[in-house]
């Protein structure tokens, strides 16, 4: 038992020393995890003999859920709306093209059967939002037009389709379709989704019962409520990957409290699990084997990557008018991974293909997809302007969390305080000090320069060195050129008498704001207000 516990932690270790030299790299970390995972198979130095596909399935399903569910809480919703229809049309109609035009091709260049050629193509037929978004967070490029909002919804919600098409035909390969195709395609897609939107609005009002409990509850009930969408939404008939998806998205955008510590958690639990999961893949791997599928993998890739998923991008965006440089990025992102390795051991699991070739064939696309196609992403994007240099990846993210050195303090000025009868513009101020505003008893007082201080007013003064009170918080809204306040002045536009703007973030600096203040295009407003 010692012996396994040391060599878990052996690998533990060496998977995050694999993640600090990827970063460096720019590699990502998928394939690392991977290779270690090889490096101690049966075919490497470690000699452990793991061919345990019915084990691996259930370890890197319950995974996955998981995985799907932070990918939907990550979701900045306030980015993604603009993108929201096109990334949704590419995640389901441009999964079923994708799946369709790759299964043509294995059925009339690979000579495979028309069904085990359709499956293939279900199986490679999603895109992996982890290699994408690794990428650009580690080089720290965001992408013009909302492209990058576009490929993050596209990604983390095309899985659940590919997943659906999957189990229908494998149901119709093995006679025990439930039904008509469509019947069972529009049955998991709505039980799925209605599932998830249920439980995201329940759990964002009943995690607040925990508010006041004791730390750690909160997240353990979060974890839960993942368990629940998945097997409920199964249970029903639905698709479980796509209801964590969708309760990951609404929990994710709703105010809820202690959300940080939330998630901290998760970024924490799904490095663990995507370490295990991909070390796992590769320790699934023999080499000998994957090297005999090569040359129908590459085939596959170079079809993939050049012909279906170009065609279905073009199909599908071109009527909303987006431009070819814009496709032809969307389309060299459309990056395979670890749910389509995830869906090949479903398959090998079934039975439908001889021996694991479909998980050999799947294994080589993908990691000929990520180290390709993911090392020239950041190439492709700068070759075709696409690169957005006036506003942070990070921001796309709803689990963005700023590192601004601006803070709230609370001032009570007391009846013998000494700025008691002044106005502000009497008092001196410490230099990097600026009045939020005035909390008088139960209303916010705007500050002016004739602002006269009164007995037991609490002065809000944002600082650099001091924690913001507990009941204040300050948010940032991302300004894009599409947003009905570009162009305006701050007095014009229709901000909520609770909310201050107290910073406007620019490429060229920072600017405290007045009324006559015009916002632009790129913009970030740091805001104050009490919360709730």
């Amino acid at each position: 038992m010692e012996y396994y516990l040391i060599m878990a932690a052996i690998i533990i270790f060496l998977c995050l020393t694999a993640s600090s030299v990827s970063n460096k790299m720019g590699i990502p970390t998928l394939i690392l995890f991977i290779g270690l995972g090889m490096l101690f198979g049966s075919e490497g130095i470690g000699g452990i003999q793991f061919e345990d596909y019915n084990f691996a399935n259930y370890i890197c399903s319950f995974i996955l859920i998981y995985i799907m569910f932070y990918g939907g809480f990550g979701v900045n919703w306030k980015m993604a709306k603009p993108v929201a229809v096109k990334a949704g049309i590419l995640s389901t109609v441009g999964v079923i093209l994708t799946a369709l035009l790759t299964g043509l091709f294995c059925y009339f260049v690979l000579k495979m059967a028309l069904l085990e050629s359709l499956l293939l193509g279900a199986v490679i037929g999603s895109t992996d939002a982890a290699a994408v978004f690794y990428i650009l967070k580690a080089k720290k490029l965001n992408l013009k037009n909302g492209l990058a909002s576009l490929l993050e919804i596209e990604s983390g919600s095309n899985d659940p389709i590919a997943n659906i098409l999957t189990i229908i035909l494998l149901g119709i390969i093995q006679g025990n379709s439930s039904g008509p195709i469509w019947v069972v395609f529009i049955m998991q897609f709505l039980v799925g989704a209605l599932v998830g939107v249920t439980l995201g609005i329940l759990s964002g009002r009943g995690i607040r019962r925990f508010e006041k409990m004791n730390e750690g509850l909160d997240m353990i009930f979060v974890f839960a409520i993942a368990l629940l969408s998945y097997a409920a939404s199964n249970l029903l008939g639905g698709n479980g990957y796509l209801s964590v998806y969708i309760t990951g998205i609404i929990l994710g955008n709703t105010k809820i409290p202690n959300k940080p510590a939330l998630v901290h958690f998760f970024d924490g639990v799904t490095n663990l699990f995507q370490m295990v999961v991909f070390f796992l893949l590769g320790l699934l791997a023999f080499p000998t084997q994957v090297i005999d599928y090569l040359g129908p993998a590459i085939l596959v890739a170079l079809f993939l990557t050049f012909v279906a998923r170009p065609l279905a991008v073009a199909a599908l965006l071109t009527p909303f008018k987006v431009s070819f440089k814009e496709q032809m990025l969307i389309s060299w992102a459309g990056l395979r991974g670890a749910s389509g390795i995830v869906f090949a051991i479903v398959v090998t699991v079934r039975g439908v293909f001889p021996e694991n070739t479909i998980f050999n064939i799947v294994f080589c696309i993908a990691m000929l997809s990520i180290m390709v196609q993911g090392a020239l992403l950041p190439t492709v994007a700068r070759k075709l302007d696409l690169i957005d240099d006036e506003m942070p990846v990070s921001m796309t993210f709803n689990d963005y969390r700023n590192e601004a050195d601006v803070r709230l303090i609370n001032i009570l000025i007391t009846q013998n305080h000494p700025w008691v009868g002044k106005r502000l513009s009497e008092i001196t101020f410490s230099q990097g000090s600026l009045v939020v505003f005035i909390k008088r008893r139960f209303e916010v007082v705007i500050p002016k320069g004739d602002t006269v201080l009164e007995p037991e007013d609490i002065v809000v003064l944002s600082s650099e060195y001091q924690e913001e009170p507990s009941d204040l918080e300050i948010q940032e809204i991302a300004i894009d050129k599409n947003n009905n306040w570009v162009g305006k002045s701050i007095s014009e536009c229709n901000i909520p008498k609770n909310i201050i703007i107290i910073m406007v973030r620019r490429k060229e600096g920072n600017i405290v704001p007045s009324g006559s203040t015009i916002i632009k295009a790129n913009d970030v407003l740091l805001t104050c207000g009490l919360k709730n």
